[in-house]
């Protein structure tokens, strides 16, 4: 799968940058020595809190879904495994795109209305991830060293939870006001697109649209949100596996901020699986709550093969079940679930994937 090629190298500029801030200044036979003391058990105990998240992301999916289809959410569980997979091996978080293009391919569900639900699952994640962040920051206003750290993720998250509000603003009008903003789309369509695009173009506003019915019912809402917050809850137990395992002492609640940080400095760009910007951003957190550098940076790749690993290994194996292979060019995959007549920015985020190597496995 490829991308315009300064999409490639911006990325891994990016993560070179951070890559290099997280291995500076560190004894590496010290890390080696703390990754061999390392109790992998607890890591597994981890994993099991962290599959359980996955496992509520098929749920909530689920929720999100009923209006549009309704699907067991054991038939979602791979597709969600399918999407960390995507984003953790392709650029662009090309996983998301995957997860709607094989709902269509496989269940018929229309590819612009469940983008607009993988959207919804987005902002409220985000919400959390905010939340577990501005909730917890007061733990670092204490630490020697952190005044700067603590203004800049708290200006950080502040800009962030501006604009995601505004968003959920926009989603919400769209989510009470349809018809209203359909006419908005509707003029704005007819006076910057092409004539022979309007109507196609309507038309998956219009889907798009649809996804975000489950949101009208308020209960429908709460029941997102609290998923979203076992989500969160159960990855951080992950978080807390490692920690035991590295014989660390912290609370949960600075995992929590540990996690929602790193979350927030995965907003930048950089290569597939957010290399470079993950550790960078774990191991200086964790310096903050007064860990060792050499052990924050094993903590640090301890947590980053638990995280990447297993999730990869299993989407991977559904994609193959599936029918397709990891050579499938999901753009083209894509094209072939399009309405003819779409232009290339018709519907969210072609990633610019070609391949000259695609498998039509239908």
């Amino acid at each position: 799968m490829k991308i315009k090629r300064w999409h490639v190298w911006l990325g891994v500029l990016i993560s070179v940058v951070f890559l290099w801030l997280a291995f500076r200044k560190v004894d590496f036979s010290l890390v080696w020595q703390y990754l061999g003391q390392a109790n992998w058990a607890w890591v597994l105990l981890g994993l099991v809190f962290y599959f359980f998240g996955v496992a509520l992301r098929a749920f909530r999916w689920q929720v999100l879904l009923n209006p549009l289809k309704r699907l067991p959410w054991q038939r979602l569980l791979p597709v969600v495994a399918i999407g960390y997979m995507g984003n953790n091996v392709y650029p662009a978080r090309a996983g998301e795109l995957l997860r709607s293009v094989l709902l269509k391919s496989k269940d018929q569900v229309d590819i612009s209305g469940s983008l607009a639900t993988i959207v919804v699952e987005r902002l409220f994640d985000a919400i959390v991830i905010l939340g577990l962040v501005l909730l917890n920051l007061n733990q670092l206003t204490s630490m020697p060293g952190a005044a700067d750290w603590v203004g800049s993720i708290q200006k950080g998250a502040v800009i962030g939870g501006i604009v995601f509000l505004l968003l959920l603003l926009v989603f919400l009008g769209m989510v009470f006001f349809p018809g209203t903003t359909q006419k908005a789309t509707t003029w704005l369509v007819g006076h910057l697109v092409p004539e022979k695009f309007q109507a196609t173009l309507n038309e998956i506003v219009a889907r798009f649209i649809n996804g975000l019915s489950s949101l009208r019912s308020p209960l429908e809402t709460l029941k997102v949100l609290l998923f979203s917050i076992a989500i969160w809850t159960c990855e951080t137990g992950l978080y807390w596996g490692v920690m035991r395992a590295m014989g660390l002492d912290l609370s949960f609640l600075s995992l929590m901020l540990l996690n929602g940080v790193i979350n927030l400095v995965l907003l930048v760009p950089a290569a597939p699986g957010g290399l470079g910007t993950f550790d960078a951003a774990c191991k200086a957190m964790l310096v903050l709550f007064g860990v060792a550098a050499e052990q924050a940076l094993g903590y640090t790749l301890i947590l980053r093969v638990a995280l990447w690993v297993p999730i990869t290994v299993l989407g991977a194996i559904y994609f193959v079940k599936e029918g397709f292979s990891l050579k499938t060019d999901v753009g083209s995959l894509k094209e072939q679930y399009t309405p003819v007549g779409v232009p290339p920015t018709g519907i969210p985020e072609k990633n610019e994937i070609n391949s000259k190597d695609h498998e039509n496995h239908e």
